[in-house]
């Protein structure tokens, strides 16, 4: 990776700025590309009449890890907890490639139960993160920072990064170049 230099303080420090974006490698974008495409033609349709793009490619690479036994390098929408640091995977009991199914009222009953979460679990404050694609290293561990090989945020059109998303994301993935923005144009 090149650096470059592009400010000086009045101290003399200098900040180093990469000048290389981050990017998927050919096999990642042609698996996510796949998924994206496939949904951007044929979405699912909510019940009120919406197109569910994103719900789309979600189901379709969890789909593709189930068959894989937990084992895809492509883990849609884990919930990370931001309270962690570095953030951690809310993981299956028993399997621990797989995410943790989080039901109506989980912040209520399974929050609670670490000492050092806030509570109450309040929504909107940052406590949790769910990235569209965790691309892991190893498909036989879990999705924890060291084992993550990038953090992929899909963006259909209007669909806009949220307040502190990208900036969360970074933080899951421990690196700025990890976290890569897809844009489906």
């Amino acid at each position: 990776m090149k650096e470059h230099s592009s400010q000086t303080r009045r101290e003399g420090a200098t900040t180093v700025v990469p000048i290389h974006k981050p990017k998927l490698d050919f096999s990642d974008k042609k698996v996510l590309c796949s998924a994206v495409c496939k949904c951007k033609s044929m979405p699912a349709i909510g019940a009120d009449g919406r197109s569910l793009k994103q719900e789309c490619v979600s189901a379709r690479l969890k789909a593709l890890d189930v068959a894989l036994d937990h084992r895809s390098l492509y883990k849609a929408e884990f919930t990370y907890d931001m309270t962690k640091r570095p953030p951690e995977p809310f993981l299956d009991k028993v399997v621990d490639t797989k995410s943790r199914t989080l039901w109506p009222g989980w912040t209520k009953t399974l929050w609670p139960k670490d000492s050092s979460h806030p509570v109450p679990y309040k929504p909107g404050r940052g406590y949790t993160r769910r990235p569209d694609v965790i691309i892991v290293k190893d498909p036989t561990k879990p999705p924890t920072q060291d084992n993550i090989k990038q953090v992929v945020e899909i963006k259909f059109p209007g669909d806009p990064f949220r307040p502190r998303q990208r900036e969360d994301y970074i933080v899951i993935a421990g690196d700025e170049m990890k976290m890569v923005p897809l844009a489906s144009d």
